[in-house]
């Protein structure tokens, strides 16, 4: 293919070849894998947590599910699944092997290492077979991806019938005066956070370029009816600044 007709994406606000974006997205994670939790608390004043609580109380993890968790990163959605579904398995897969790495540590820390499998791999193409999982689920890692309606089908593919995706996602708050004092702390705020404490701004630049550039709720729903996912909703956290969107495989 022609450098003319080459496919492009986005990378923030930046346009990028289609075949570039996974190695920068994993650029910027393997720059900040090491701070990434703290950073997520600070940056949300730690209510990323009651978040991924309200993700948890929404899907309700039962015992002797299988749980795949994908760009989970440090694990912070397995970790929360399994303490809840009680004998239950997950896998964690993510592009970037340094976040993998620091979830390792924390299921050693927490003496979980036996209930979880930590794998590299893109969510465009998982490795598994057909019907695999109960549960898939994904969290802030949708919008990195190159091509986010390949991993909604992949998605469906591997979970089983009866099987339940779920995303948590930043998205787009409705309220016009709440969104211009949502960007004004985004844009000025974020990236230096960035800077002093994971010395870093242009991957947390990045990283809000990119929730401006991801579909709202209701074209993101859209997307999961389009995959073919049954019974689809979603619930808007904190006036929309995040949502979480869920689906069966029927």
């Amino acid at each position: 293919m022609s450098e003319d007709t080459k496919k492009t994406t986005h990378f923030g606000f930046e346009t990028v070849p289609e075949d570039e974006k996974a190695e920068r997205v994993q650029g910027v994670f393997t720059n900040v894998a090491s701070r990434y939790d703290l950073m997520n608390d600070v940056m949300s004043a730690g209510i990323h947590r009651v978040w991924k609580d309200a993700m948890m109380d929404w899907l309700a993890p039962r015992k002797g599910q299988q749980l795949l968790d994908v760009a989970g990163g440090t694990g912070d959605i397995a970790f929360r699944f399994l303490k809840r579904a009680g004998q239950a398995r997950a896998t964690v897969v993510d592009l970037t092997e340094s976040m993998l790495n620091e979830g390792r540590k924390r299921a050693e820390a927490a003496k979980m290492s036996d209930q979880l499998d930590w794998l590299v791999g893109d969510a465009m193409a998982l490795p598994f077979a057909d019907n695999s999982f109960d549960t898939y689920t994904i969290s802030f890692g949708i919008r990195n991806v190159t091509k986010p309606e390949i991993a909604l089908q992949e998605a469906y593919r591997v979970l089983k019938p009866g099987g339940r995706i779920m995303v948590l996602e930043f998205s787009q708050v409705p309220n016009p005066m709440l969104r211009q004092i949502y960007d004004l702390y985004s844009f000025n705020i974020i990236p230096r956070m960035g800077k002093v404490i994971a010395n870093d701004a242009d991957s947390y630049r990045y990283l809000i370029e990119s929730i401006r550039k991801f579909p709202d709720q209701d074209k993101f729903l859209q997307m999961f009816n389009d995959t073919g996912f049954e019974n689809t909703k979603y619930r808007n956290l904190t006036m929309g600044v995040a949502a979480l969107h869920s689906g069966w495989k029927l």
